[in-house]
């Protein structure tokens, strides 16, 4: 029995994705919204958590790193995200953190299946469709911590308020921000924001 977590801040969404998955013989299938996650992989410790990357808490922001933690002495689950490619800036997020399938949103249900029967075995899944986007999440220029930077600054996030937020200090969140202006070729904080999300990276 493949023991699976699944993840969505959408509860309709979630509950039907769960009652269908419940159909497989041999899932056996959990599922909770984001701001729980990391709790709920800690007490089930699944083999399988199958993700979306939206996320609604943390400024959109998903704590996938959170949920490849399951205590010292066990192996974390494998993750599976449920992606679009149109977000690259969250495709790449999951790169990093080590996601080994990645199932477009627009694909049907079995893929999903197939993705978490791969993964639970270590072995990767990406649907093709998901090409482009990953193509734009290796052009990205920004690394994870800018693009957490800039994510809040685009939530209308003040510097006092991103520093509390990320644990920095005033000082290192200008000298992100000074980063990504550069980066992105913008003229101002405004102008990077619209750049990247005309480039789908927020």
């Amino acid at each position: 029995m493949i023991r699976v977590l699944l993840v969505h801040d959408e509860c309709l969404v979630r509950s039907v994705l769960a009652d269908w998955l419940r159909r497989e013989p041999d899932l056996g299938v959990e599922d909770t919204a984001w701001r729980s996650a990391p709790g709920r992989v800690r007490s089930l410790r699944p083999d399988v958590c199958a993700a979306d990357l939206e996320c609604a808490d943390a400024y959109g922001i998903p704590p996938l790193g959170e949920l490849r933690s399951r205590g010292p002495g066990t192996a974390p689950p494998g993750l599976l995200v449920l992606a679009s490619a149109n977000r690259p800036g969250l495709l790449k997020r999951a790169i990093e953190a080590g996601a080994l399938g990645y199932v477009d949103k627009e694909a049907s249900p079995e893929h999903l299946v197939h993705g978490i029967r791969r993964v639970a075995k270590g072995e990767r899944f990406v649907n093709d469709s998901l090409g482009f986007g990953f193509l734009k999440a290796a052009e990205m220029p920004l690394t994870r911590r800018e693009l957490s930077v800039l994510s809040l600054a685009a939530e209308g996030a003040s510097v006092a308020e991103i520093a509390g937020s990320l644990h920095l200090s005033h000082g290192t969140v200008r000298n992100y921000m000074a980063a990504i202006t550069r980066k992105t070729g913008a003229r101002n904080r405004i102008d990077a924001i619209r750049i990247s999300q005309g480039e789908g990276w927020l």
